[in-house]
């Protein structure tokens, strides 16, 4: 009975952990996430992308995000290999310096985090602060995961079994290792899986020989995690997690074969059991990162014979796929409105491919960027001449009231997204064509407001693809909200703008003109793509007609 008490003990306090981990990294991202890919992206040497991807790291508590985010830019040309795998490497040690921060005992801290983060998510209306109490919450039910953990143990420590597994492991270190590695991929978290073995040390729960090799196979198991969640992707995203696999399985194999041989474990208790478990794993990220990072470029083209595929160099540089239109779907109302969603998928994937290159067209005077992105608006316009044909030749008959409804809606977004296509292809190429031509340059703090407004505009893009997939209610919502959380700062970087003419900066008053337009472009642009929202939540009855207010007394009015 004891047994099956500690093992349902243990499944939950480790689903309760990856859970918390989870809930922190979901709030970094709805706050931060659009900035990640500049972060990233400006990276202009190893060592800088390497502390890039330490950073963010930290920030999302997990070396896996990094990966992927990685993977993905990889794959649409914003990352070069050998930059890419230097961020991945840095990624692993920030992950590793994290679980130094949650090891320290804090639970004191945890009525506190509680009180100020739930008060946070259910009173506080502005979005990151809503963020922040997830984040502060999260915190909190790790610290409370490990008391789960710690409690969990303490009931069989001295019991016959645990002490048997234990010996077993500290003796056959190759079945540790490869415990470890099974360990941090069943729970796609290496942050969770060392802070489960950094707690069983620490109540002495597993001797510290067992717990390293758990550890170098947690290191190895980590790799793995990125490699299963690309494997959908182009195989120029999955070359840098495969490099990572490479560096990191070879030296965790020659580091536990190095430190089972060669010398006692024992050697490495330099503190307590734990905090030297803790020092270890620092110790061998760092480590790989500092003899690997020279040879990153190497890697690129074994991995490129290993994994042949065509890389994409430019943002417009991948051939666009055909419509996807089904006319033999037409007389079934179900079906011709999935080939309708994903065909707006499309059209959404188009426009937010010439989005991406906005910050490039203002930064470099790059005449072929500039063809090319009021060239890719032709494609746009072709997905809406077919969306208008394909809805003309819908059967009025076999549809119903709402499917017609439906149908109206997806086609008012079509307009909604060429429309956009045509801010991004005339209106701001013909802004940052004026401010090349004019050798015009931002003040620091506008530059830096109108990135920040560039980044909510891509977070809003995969939202409404989100929301136009799903049809939830709820995503809708936050697609609107979002909107208005750019309405706001819109607002706010008008004022900073006008607050800057009044104080004399002369950089301001000469691209004035050009970052209020900007700020205009870029307010269309995110009105345009939350307009799927709006169909959804009056289907829903979530959104009023108007916003007038009903039955005015007339001595008001006329006040």
């Amino acid at each position: 009975m004891a047994i099956i008490n500690f093992v349902i003990s243990l499944a939950g306090a480790t689903m309760l952990l990856l859970f918390a981990v989870r809930m922190v990294r979901t709030g970094i991202e709805r706050s931060f996430g659009a900035s990640f890919q500049r972060v990233l992206t400006d990276s202009r040497s190893r060592v800088g992308a390497s502390v890039s991807g330490l950073s963010l790291a930290i920030i999302l508590q997990s070396s896996a995000a990094v990966a992927l985010l990685v993977a993905g830019f990889a794959s649409s040309g914003y990352l070069a290999f050998p930059t890419g795998l230097a961020i991945v490497l840095g990624g692993d040690l920030g992950s590793a310096l994290i679980i130094q921060v949650l090891s320290f005992k804090m639970d004191w801290l945890i009525p506190l985090l509680l009180a100020l983060g739930g008060w946070l998510f259910v009173k506080v209306e502005h979005k990151k602060g809503r963020q922040l109490g997830r984040i502060l919450m999260g915190v909190a039910f790790i610290l409370i995961s490990l008391q789960f953990l710690r409690e969990a143990v303490s009931p069989i420590r001295d019991s016959s079994f645990l002490p048997a597994a234990a010996d077993y492991l500290a003796r056959d270190f190759v079945t540790a290792f490869i415990v470890g590695a099974a360990l941090a991929f069943v729970m796609h978290s290496s942050v969770a899986a060392i802070l489960m073995c950094v707690t069983l040390v620490q109540i002495d729960a597993i001797p510290f020989a067992a717990a390293l090799s758990l550890l170098l196979g947690a290191n190895l198991g980590s790799a793995f995690i990125p490699i299963w969640l690309t494997r959908g992707m182009p195989t120029s995203a999955r070359r840098i997690p495969f490099a990572n696999l490479f560096l990191r399985g070879n030296w965790a194999l020659i580091v536990l074969f190095g430190v089972n041989l060669l010398f006692d474990p024992s050697h490495l208790l330099i503190v307590s059991a734990g905090q030297s478990l803790i020092y270890a794993h620092i110790g061998f990220n760092l480590s790989l990162l500092l003899l690997a990072l020279p040879f990153c470029g190497l890697l690129e083209r074994p991995l490129s014979l290993l994994l042949p595929g065509t890389p994409s160099v430019a943002p417009f540089g991948v051939e666009q796929p055909f419509s996807a239109l089904d006319p033999a779907a037409l007389d079934t109302p179900q079906q011709a409105i999935a080939s309708l969603k994903r065909e707006l998928l499309r059209m959404i994937d188009l426009v937010e491919q010439m989005f991406r290159v906005v910050p490039q067209l203002y930064d470099a005077a790059d005449k072929d960027l500039f063809r090319a992105t009021r060239a890719h608006d032709d494609p746009v316009n072709d997905a809406l001449s077919g969306i208008r044909s394909y809805v003309a030749s819908m059967p009025q008959d076999a549809y119903d009231k709402a499917d017609k409804k439906m149908v109206a809606g997806l086609m008012e977004y079509a307009i909604r997204l060429e429309a956009a296509g045509d801010v991004i292809a005339l209106k701001l190429t013909s802004v940052a064509k004026e401010k090349f031509e004019g050798h015009l340059q931002f003040s620091d703090e506008g530059w830096s407001e109108l990135l920040r407004m560039y980044e909510a505009v891509c977070a809003n893009f995969q939202l409404a693809s989100n929301v136009l997939i799903s049809d939830d209610v709820e995503s809708a919502r936050l697609l609107v909200v979002e909107k208005a959380e750019f309405k706001r700062a819109e607002r706010k970087s008008r004022k900073y703008h006008l607050a800057r003419l009044q104080s004399g900066r002369v950089e301001s008053f000469e691209t004035s003109d050009i970052h209020l337009e900007t700020l205009r472009a870029l307010r269309d642009i995110n009105n345009h793509i939350a307009a799927i929202a709006y169909p959804i939540l009056y289907r829903n009855g979530q959104l009023l007609e108007t916003r007038l207010i009903e039955d005015l007394d007339p001595k008001e009015v006329s006040r």
